[in-house]
């Protein structure tokens, strides 16, 4: 599933084609994409058509584009092998294309938005805007201190500058479940998933099934410092592409498989120290991790 990284590309290379476009057509060919939206195909194209983007944002792994009247959005989640592409207007439809939707930019012309989607749990949606608990902006991209119903409960992201890391290590502090457990939780922390947790986890010699509540508060800030490091590392070369499912909004691949260290990596030496890194299964997941940097924690008396 697309995480932080891959998400935010895909915002980012949104943001300069629909800040400011008009939408003039909405074509939803499989109404599975709208799973998330709250009416049929047919509240869907009427509640976008005529409409202009304000901009792209992002929280976690939830991108939306506020809508001009800033009552409501078009949310996106990519879901396990979504993809949104930009198109020239008429291109020829995608493989997997579920949604289209056409816009005018005043300064960028006519193009197509495509959400592509191979496995069919990607979704979009028109969905309302609430204020934001803390008065902060939104998420990346936006100033406005707005949310969509649907992400509220999302937590904000360890690189968004409302991000409260006290609050965190707070939490680290009273769960005495996995840690790699509690950084998956969206509601403690957004964006990070298996593969960005396994190799901040490495990075700051943690083991996966160690307790978040045995973490001393040098370790839990060393974590978070880690986390930060390799999401803007991945984010800086494009986010990780393992197959042809996770591509930016021009269809290319990002390149950070090169540098994981330990997500995916079963059996080769660690960087670090050279032993085998191990793979073992994690709630129908799966954690990567070096044995001997990583120590084990100690069994409870």
């Amino acid at each position: 599933m697309p995480e932080l990284p891959e998400v935010e590309v895909v915002r980012a290379g949104l943001a300069p084609a629909v800040t400011g476009a008009r939408i003039t057509g909405v074509t939803v060919a499989d109404d599975r994409a709208l799973t998330r939206h709250r009416g049929d195909a047919a509240s869907f194209e009427a509640a976008l058509l005529g409409r202009r983007i304000v901009t792209a944002a992002r929280r976690g792994k939830f991108l939306w584009l506020p809508l001009e009247g800033d009552a409501d959005a078009m949310i996106a989640h990519l879901g396990m092998s979504g993809q949104l592409l930009l198109r020239e207007p008429g291109a020829p439809h995608e493989r997997h294309e579920r949604i289209r939707l056409d816009i005018a930019h005043p300064t960028h012309g006519d193009l197509a938005v495509v959400l592509a989607d191979q496995r069919t749990f990607g979704s979009l949606a028109v969905d309302p805007l609430i204020p934001t608990p803390d008065g902060a902006p939104g998420g990346w991209g936006t100033d406005a201190a707005k949310v969509p119903t649907q992400v509220a409960h999302i937590a904000r992201d360890p690189l968004d500058p409302a991000f409260d890391d006290a609050a965190l290590r707070r939490t680290l502090a009273r769960k005495a479940s996995a840690v790699k457990r509690v950084l998956l939780d969206q509601t403690v922390l957004s964006g990070v998933g298996n593969i960005y947790a396994d190799e901040a986890l490495w990075a700051a010699r943690v083991h996966p099934e160690t307790p978040a509540t045995a973490l001393s508060s040098r370790t839990a800030n060393r974590l978070l410092h880690e986390i930060r490091f390799v999401l803007e590392k991945a984010l800086a070369e494009g986010g990780t592409s393992f197959d042809a499912q996770y591509v930016n909004v021009n269809g290319q691949a990002g390149y950070f498989a090169h540098s994981l260290n330990a997500y995916g990596r079963t059996g080769q030496p660690c960087p670090r120290c050279g032993a085998a890194i191990v793979r073992v299964s994690f709630t129908n997941r799966s954690s990567h991790f070096c044995p001997r940097c990583q120590k084990p924690p100690r069994p409870r008396s």
